[in-house]
């Protein structure tokens, strides 16, 4: 047994039902702040599937290219679910940005082959767990823009943890996923996307080196401004 369309549209009718909820409690935050609550709902439980559907911790790839388990089907579904989810908030409740709309569309086509094979599930969970894993500090920085703690010490040691587990994740233990991927017999188009997912964590890398060079660099000069 695997998660059918059923389950695919119960989970998309669950986060959509999680954002309204968190309207309800927030009334006084922004969309985007409530948005952003179901994104961390979705951190937890898409780490918490992810890590139960390593079935060997001492060698967590191994599978690769071949089918997927229940409880990889299970990851996938509930994270395609969200992102189909976030797609349309994102295009129907918040300002259209095109490079959240790409990103958007790129994570549902990988999630949705994956889906739709029942294939390759120890690689795409593997990334899925790895793009997840900086993901609460990244939502942070805009729930403690939102609070006005913007220039406080919460917010500088918040983009610290985002770089360092950003780059754990993405530039230490992510290019030996992508090599055991592109080594392994599996699918070309899964290749391909592993591929293009590090090259864009490559560049994502760079963007984040530079905002914590520059937040140092300001928070050095406060004490001689003052």
């Amino acid at each position: 047994m695997q998660p059918g369309p059923k389950w695919l549209l119960a989970g998309v009718g669950f986060w959509s039902l999680a954002y309204v909820v968190s309207r309800l409690l927030c009334p006084r935050r922004s969309k985007d702040f409530c948005n952003r609550l179901v994104s961390l709902l979705h951190v937890a439980l898409s780490l918490l599937l992810c890590g139960i559907s390593v079935r060997d911790w001492s060698h967590p790839l191994d599978g690769i290219g071949g089918p997927s388990t229940f409880p990889q089907m299970l990851a996938l579904t509930v994270s395609l679910a969200y992102f189909i989810y976030d797609s349309i908030c994102c295009l129907v409740e918040l300002p259209f940005k095109l490079e959240d709309q790409i990103h958007h569309a790129i994570t549902i086509m990988g999630l949705a082959y994956g889906y739709l094979l029942g294939s390759c599930g120890t690689e795409l969970v593997a990334c899925l767990m790895l793009m997840e894993l900086s993901n609460p500090f990244m939502h942070a920085r805009e729930l403690l823009k939102e609070l006005n703690l913007r220039d406080t010490s919460y917010s500088f040691l918040n983009d610290v943890c985002f770089a360092l587990v950003f780059t754990f994740a993405r530039m230490i233990v992510g290019p030996f996923v992508v090599f055991f991927t592109v080594q392994a017999d599996g699918s070309p188009a899964v290749k391909v996307g592993a591929v293009g997912i590090q090259l864009v964590s490559i560049l994502w890398f760079w963007r984040i080196a530079r905002m914590v060079l520059y937040k140092l660099k300001k928070r050095n000069l406060k004490p001689k401004s003052s």
